[in-house]
């Protein structure tokens, strides 16, 4: 482009067709700032623009998101008699769209006498990239039905709309019709498709797509690797990262935020270790989406010092930064520090959003600060004019039952501006759980059977509490509910589950108890939890207390404390004189800010004679020796 302006800086006349071919580079290949700056030029020395101008011009606008440049071109339009140009008003449409004028879009699309391919994808997008899933889909059916042939450009702008609102079927008949067009090869197809089989579930299609193409663009390994990240298969996504790197295709931010998050997921702080000085070398660093990435995958792989580290050295700090960092320190129970992060965040003068609310209520819930808690859920009205939504008064109704004030919560869910769904309502079961609050519990259990009736979990925390209470008839009420509800959910088909059925299929051999505490410890560490517990409740034989050990441990490693506390009292009767038991329960206790908890069962500890063997150690190293320091 800089011969092709030298070129045009040096031509003694210059007419209309010559300003169309450089203003269209500029659109082409940018900056897009001189196609605009060309374009006033042209007015300024008073030459007519043609309707081979506006589109270039308009499409810059788009890309600029200059709606005040748009709207001006748009002026112009009308005045030079151009505004029934239907690549004009195809162009005026997708400019709109992408400056989130919908409703001016719709107008220009209205206002066209002659439709072509071109027109209806722009709306199509338009709809589809405003997250106007239903809109875009009736649109193209509408247009499918006035027999215009879509293109792959058509099928890739309506795709995501399956995607977005969950119609994999429908999608699939898209991905048929694009292979009954003949542009199911089209690279942006492929990727899209991945994309979308990725969001399905669908991952065998994705991976088949992805190895068929014969030419892959770095928003196909994205694609790919993305995939994977959403489908829990954080190992995949990183080995195809290094197949990526091994092939030495290029990577770009968006490749390096995935893979991050799935180091995130993994827990694997080495190789998130090693993903950021790849991002160091590259210059990456200072880039926010990346920089909230590390923050994230160091807190979530429990180093928080790393994550101080990166959030420090941010130049400029966004609220998704601070809102980052924030929430790592609550996770972390550094609830201090949590809130004179938020305080100075404020002084900042850097406005909190939703989700910055969310983080210091968690941070308060943690440590069951209840009027902390209520001064900021009142201040995200009053101060800045956030509607706090259900997951803010979930968090509310967890904070004030863990500190005991059911009637409270109760009431605070009662007076909610907005219906309460499951995840309130659970919250104070749980708590009624906790403080063994039965009558409030069948009160919340109603409300959750009638929002969630093939929800597992709340039949079984009611099913605990009335054998608690010794009313079997209730318990056996229950079971019955759960019979006539078919709530017995068959475990998913993952290669292991055949295995074990295999035993029993194809070699007549029983498994025995230690066969089904591996089941439910693979179950439980591949976060099955509620299947690894209907697994145990379906055992031929009655489980012991390595079966049930097997699910606590899971329940610590997925921070299940509602469903932990369910096992442990099996395990207290089962083995009342293992103190390991006791002591991840105080340690679960503990993290979930429950101290009342914790001096309940070290008081029970105490009651039945039970120390630990091994006694409270750190280990120090000085100068490459180890030193351990025991507790007196």
């Amino acid at each position: 482009m800089d011969y092709a302006r030298q070129m045009f800086d040096v031509m003694p006349e210059k007419d209309v067709f010559v300003w169309n071919t450089l203003i269209r580079g500029y659109a082409d290949l940018g900056p897009c700032q001189e196609a605009l700056m060309l374009y006033r030029d042209m007015h300024r020395i008073g030459l007519l623009p043609d309707r081979y101008t506006f589109p270039s011009v308009v499409r810059s606008c788009a890309v600029l998101s200059a709606l005040r440049e748009g709207r001006e071109a748009h002026c112009n339009i009308i005045k030079n008699g151009f505004d029934l140009d239907v690549f004009v008003q195809s162009s005026l449409v997708t400019m709109y769209s992408q400056c989130g004028e919908t409703l001016s879009s719709e107008l220009v699309f209205g206002e066209m006498i002659v439709r072509n391919i071109v027109s209806w994808t722009s709306m199509i997008a338009g709809y589809v990239q405003n997250g106007l899933f239903k809109k875009g889909l009736g649109l193209f059916r509408e247009m499918v039905a006035l027999g215009t042939q879509p293109n792959a450009v058509t099928l890739v702008s309506v795709l995501p709309a399956c995607a977005g609102l969950e119609f994999f079927n429908l999608g699939r008949l898209i991905h048929g019709y694009a292979v009954k067009l003949g542009v199911d090869s089209d690279i942006s197809l492929t990727n899209t498709l991945i994309a979308l089989y990725g969001k399905c579930g669908i991952v065998d299609t994705a991976e088949c797509l992805f190895d068929q193409m014969p030419v892959r663009s770095q928003v196909s390994w994205n694609s790919m690797i993305a995939t994977y990240e959403q489908n829990n298969a954080g190992g995949n996504a990183i080995q195809l990262f290094h197949r990526m790197e091994m092939e030495k295709v290029e990577f770009d931010y968006i490749t390096m935020v995935t893979v991050i998050s799935a180091c995130a997921n993994l827990g694997a702080l080495n190789t998130g270790k090693w993903v950021h000085e790849l991002v160091r070398r590259r210059g990456l660093e200072t880039n926010v989406s990346i920089s909230n990435a590390l923050i994230n995958m160091y807190a979530k792989c429990g180093n928080i010092d790393l994550a101080r580290g990166v959030f420090n050295s941010l130049p400029h700090k966004s609220v998704v930064s601070w809102t980052s960092i924030i929430g790592a320190c609550a996770s972390h129970g550094h609830v201090d520090d949590a809130l004179m992060l938020f305080s100075k965040m404020k002084q900042e003068e850097i406005m909190p959003n939703s989700f910055t609310f969310m983080a210091v209520l968690t941070a308060c819930r943690h440590s069951g600060l209840v009027e902390e808690g209520r001064k900021h859920f009142e201040s995200m009205r009053k101060d800045y004019s956030i509607g706090p939504g259900l997951e803010h008064c979930a968090c509310m109704v967890d904070l004030l039952g863990r500190a005991g004030q059911l009637e409270e919560a109760y009431k605070f869910i009662q007076n909610m501006p907005s219906v309460p769904n499951s995840d309130v309502w659970g919250a104070l079961l749980g708590a009624c759980r906790i403080h063994g609050n039965l009558e409030l519990a069948e009160i919340v259990a109603d409300q959750l059977y009638r929002l969630e009736p093939q929800a597992v979990s709340v039949y079984i925390l009611m099913a605990n509490m009335y054998s608690e209470a010794g009313r079997w008839e209730d318990v056996a009420r229950l079971r019955k509910l759960m019979e006539e509800r078919e709530l017995k959910k068959k475990i998913p088909g993952h290669s292991f589950v055949e295995h074990f059925e295999s035993m029993r299929k194809d070699y007549s051999i029983g498994p025995g108890l230690g066969h089904c505490a591996c089941m439910v410890d693979l179950l439980g560490r591949a976060g099955q939890l509620a299947e690894a517990y209907e697994f145990i409740h379906n055992m031929p034989s009655e489980p012991n207390s390595d079966v049930w050990g097997a699910l606590l441990g899971a329940c610590r490693i997925h921070g299940n404390l509602e469903l932990a506390e369910i096992v442990a009292d099996r395990l207290y009767r089962l083995e009342p004189q293992t103190v390991s038991f006791y002591v991840l329960m105080a340690n679960m206790y503990s993290e979930a800010g429950r101290w009342e908890d914790v001096a309940r069962l070290r008081k029970l500890m105490e009651e039945r004679e039970l120390k630990k063997k091994i006694p409270g150690h750190s280990f120090v190293e000085v100068n490459q020796m180890f030193h351990t320091i025991l507790s007196s």
